[in-house]
Order: structure tokens, then sequence, then C-alpha cells
């Protein structure tokens, strides 16, 4: 009997860890290898995670967004993977039916989808800060502070004024949490990208620095939106340039006033005292007036030759200017212009 006993006794602790075997290898299965990401979604969802997060910010995040359905088994997941104390911050893309397995590898590898940066219509250092921070962890604030930093500015071999020509309006892939210092550490690499030595023997062509030629093709992209205008446009102050004659760049004077609201000109304007009045004072301002594209700076490079002095914008409000080689036909073509603008009701 005591025999029959233990034989029973032994029988049910077997079918009892057999039990207890299949469970927890059926709560590992399901633990790592089902799907537990965005389980009624088709499409991926991209997961930001703040730097400094802990474990805990993560997965509340993760349930709360409704991007993991079970957050039980991706915890135990994450703890056996050693994830809960090795969170990266970043960007991620999750992806319908991951498994936390996979969920954890992705997170845990730090290896994020990078944010596409473009910036252009850019006027001022904020437009600047606001524009290349849009879909960064990194504030408009702190990265304004580092463009307005002397300090800093000085480091890459540039002055305030000049800070802006530092930044090739393009599209960039960066980590959406790269700290400001690096976003300026790599728009100073793309800067020496840009400046081939061929771009810099063409500056060198026409007399200018580098500095200098994203000056003047400041005012070029603020004269034309033409592309193909451009080199002519260039070729005008550049013929100006070399006879010392006053720029006349009314793009110069609505920068001066910072109101760039204005649509005409007038002479009041031409009485602002600022080393941006191109009126007053001969040669280029100190800086650009906006972040010119690299069409405007290679139409300084290639300029277009020719003898023109002068050029207004046609009466057909087309977008393209007249040109003239004397005073006398340009006073002729800015009249029309000037008509039109009455005529519509511009002022």
């Amino acid at each position: 009997m005591l025999e029959d006993k233990k034989t029973k006794i032994y029988i049910v602790l077997i079918i009892t860890a057999s039990v207890l075997m299949t469970s927890l290898s059926f709560y590992f299965y399901q633990a790592f290898f089902s799907p537990n990401t965005l389980l009624e979604k088709e499409e991926p969802y991209l997961l930001h995670i703040a730097s400094n997060s802990t474990f805990k910010m993560v997965s509340d995040s993760l349930y709360e967004k409704e991007i993991i359905h079970d957050v039980i088994t991706f915890s135990f997941a994450a703890k056996v993977m050693g994830y809960q104390d090795d969170v990266k911050p970043g960007q991620y893309t999750i992806t319908p039916r991951m498994s936390n397995m996979n969920l954890v590898k992705l997170l845990g590898s730090g290896k994020q989808t990078p944010v596409r940066l473009t910036f252009n219509n850019v006027r001022t250092k904020e437009d600047l800060a606001e524009k290349i921070t849009k879909n960064l962890e990194m504030t408009q604030a702190d990265f304004l502070a580092l463009l307005k930093d002397s300090l800093n500015i000085r480091k890459f071999g540039f002055e305030e004024e000049t800070i802006m020509a530092m930044f090739i309006p393009n599209t960039y892939e960066v980590w959406w949490n790269t700290s400001p210092e690096n976003l300026f550490d790599r728009m100073y690499k793309e800067y020496g990208v840009f400046w081939t030595e061929e771009r810099k023997q063409q500056a060198s062509a026409i007399g200018l620095s580098p500095n200098q030629v994203s000056t003047l093709a400041s005012i070029v992209q603020a004269e034309t939106q033409k592309s193909d205008e451009r080199p002519k446009v260039a070729g005008v102050y550049l013929n100006r340039l070399r006879i010392n004659m006053a720029l006349q760049a009314d793009p110069t004077l609505v920068f001066a006033a910072g109101d760039f609201e204005i649509k005409r000109v007038l002479n009041v304007h031409k009485e602002i005292d600022s080393p941006y009045n191109t009126y007053k004072y001969t040669g280029l301002p100190p800086g650009p007036i906006n972040l010119p594209e690299i069409s405007a700076l290679d139409a300084v490079l290639k300029p277009e030759s020719h003898e023109y002095l002068y050029f207004c914008a046609k009466e057909d409000f087309s977008g393209y200017h007249s040109f003239a080689t004397n005073l006398n036909d340009h006073l002729n073509n800015a009249r029309r212009y000037q008509s039109a603008l009455n005529q519509a009701k511009i002022y």
C-alpha cells in the first residue's frame, strides 16, 4: 500500500511538473514570440524616447499610446534581455505585430530611424532655430542660444553677423536626440562639404570670400525667386562692386528696418542708419540678410557676364526683371513698374 501511495504521489508530481513546465513554456513563448505591437493597426508608429527616460516611462508610454497590448509580458522580456537597465533615447519605427523580443532588440540596439532635416525660406536666426529644431528633441531656445553665443560662433571661424552663412539649406539626416552642439558640428561639416576647392576658386575669381559670396547670394535670392534669373542679377551686383558703386539693394533696407512686411521701399527707408543700408554705404553689408539657397550661392559663383548696372521688376508682375546699362533706361523701366503698382493699388 505504501509503495502504491508513493507511486501515486510521484505520478502526481510528474504531472504537476509537466503542467507547470508546459505553462511556463507557453508563457515564455507568449512573452517573447507572440505579436504584441499595434495589433489593431496597419501603419508603423514613430516612437520618441526622450533623453534620461526610465524603463517605466518607456513602458507606460508604449501602453498608453496603445503601441503594445500586454505591458506585463513586455516588461518580463525587457527584464530578461537586460533592457530595463539600459534604455536608449531616440526615434524608433515600431511596426505592427512585432514580438516583445524583436521590440526589445530594436529599442536596446539604439538603431534609430533618422530624421530628415530640411530648412529653407529662413530670414533670421530665430527663423533658423525654429525650423531646424522643429522635428528634433532639442528646444528652439537651446539652439538659438548656441546660435547667438559669440564664443561658440568664433570657434567655427565666424562672427555674429556671418554665422548664418555656415548653414547650407538642404535636406540632411540626423538623429532625433542629437544635441545642439552636435548639430552645430554637423552643419559645419556640411559647410565644408559644400565649399569644395572648385567653389573656393570660383569665389576667388570674382574677388569674394565664401562668407561674402553668402552675403551677396542672400541679396540675390531676396531680389528674385526665379532661379534662372539669379546669375544675371548676381552679375549686376558684381559689376557695381567692381566700380565701387552702391549696391542700392532694397532687400537690405527691409532687413535693416526689421520689418519683413514692407512691400514697397520708400525714401524714408533709405535714411536708416545701418551697415545693412546699401543705399547709404558702399560694398557688401556685414553678413547675409537671409539663408541663401544653393541655387543663389551658385548664381554668385557662376554669374552671367554682361554690362548691366540696373534692374527693375517687370510691370507684368511675372517676377522677372528688366535690365539696363544706363540710368536713363533704368528710370524708364522703373516708371513703368511704378505705374503698374499704382494701377494695382499696391502701396
